[in-house]
């Protein structure tokens, strides 16, 4: 089984200026002369860690992380306004020019794969190359099952969800948490923050320890998550799921790896499956003992096994 690479620092860090008042933080470590790889990360809402730079071989690919707007490093944290899709696709189009890239592989899981295939679908003669893991292209069936259908695996977890506040209702549970975490109750909206993205923590992989002891909480990255993931959410993503899958048929075949959990409970594998249709050409790599997260043994194992095959693109 492959593992992640050691630990390796950044050899560059920008603080980009992009329109509306965001800066977003975009960082550069391997090998500068490498092939250029950009790293998409989840939420959205989510943003990067050193983690995830130990997908990639330093001595042979250009590695390129950064916070989408509202996330991790960028700012101004947790702002929702001008943060679309479309802003974010413009957001890597900087990167790449700032950086003189001309072409690049996408790495992208769960919403990452939702921004590379919409970012390739935009610019397909700028990509050479896909990797994508838990997919998730944010149509109403897969955005019922997370806020709703999801429960029946996990009713004590969900109503936990539910019980954080009187006013919360599994109908409009997006809409009552987005009152929360945008309220001026601060105190609340922290707390509301850190329930909702906890829920969704808690059914990433397959297995968890109930028992271990939760880490330090930091409750301005949670806010700033929730709020972004939320409001998201309340708009589809900003994204037609299945516009994307018809005009993916019609563009040029490029090397693509499809790595999808078994039981993945945040991004069902139906959603792999639609793109495998639409994409019969990629590899499609289910793995049978796993659920969402990319840190599990399987999914790690066929995301380093893409990133070392794609050294022949």
């Amino acid at each position: 089984m492959k593992t992640l690479f050691p630990e390796i620092e950044p050899y560059e860090i920008y603080a980009l200026s992009v329109e509306s008042g965001h800066t977003i933080y975009v960082e550069e470590s391997g090998n500068p002369m490498g092939k250029p790889i950009i790293f998409l990360h989840g939420g959205p809402g989510g943003g990067t860690g050193s983690k995830q730079r130990r997908f990639f071989d330093p001595k042979h690919y250009r590695i390129v992380l950064f916070d989408q707007r509202g996330c991790g490093k960028s700012t101004p944290q947790g702002e929702i306004v001008n943060n679309t899709t479309d802003d974010l696709i413009d957001d890597i189009e900087t990167i790449r020019k700032h950086l003189n890239i001309e072409q690049w592989i996408l790495f992208g899981g769960s919403w990452g794969s939702t921004l590379a295939l919409a970012y390739y679908v935009k610019f397909p003669k700028l990509v050479i190359g896909l990797i994508l893991r838990g997919i998730f292209l944010s149509r109403t069936f897969e955005l019922e099952w997370f806020i709703k259908e999801v429960a029946i695996f996990f009713p004590r977890k969900y109503q936990k969800l539910l019980d954080f506040h009187h006013t919360i209702n599994k109908e409009s549970l997006v809409s009552d948490y987005s009152r929360l975490v945008f309220g001026k109750d601060l105190k609340v909206a922290r707390k509301a923050a850190h329930a909702w993205n906890s829920f969704e923590g808690s059914i990433l992989k397959l297995t968890y320890e109930d028992n271990v002891a939760p880490p330090e909480i930091n409750y301005e990255d949670e806010l700033a998550r929730a709020r972004v993931q939320l409001h998201y959410i309340k708009h589809h993503c900003f994204v037609n799921g299945d516009e994307i899958l018809n005009k993916l048929q019609s563009l040029k075949k490029i090397p693509t790896v499809i790595v999808q959990g078994q039981y993945d409970m945040v991004c069902p594998p139906q959603t792999a499956f639609d793109l495998h249709q639409a994409l019969p050409h990629a590899e499609f790599h289910l793995i049978v003992d796993a659920g969402h997260s990319a840190s599990e043994t399987g999914i790690t194992d066929a995301l380093i096994k893409a990133t070392e095959a794609f050294k022949k693109i």
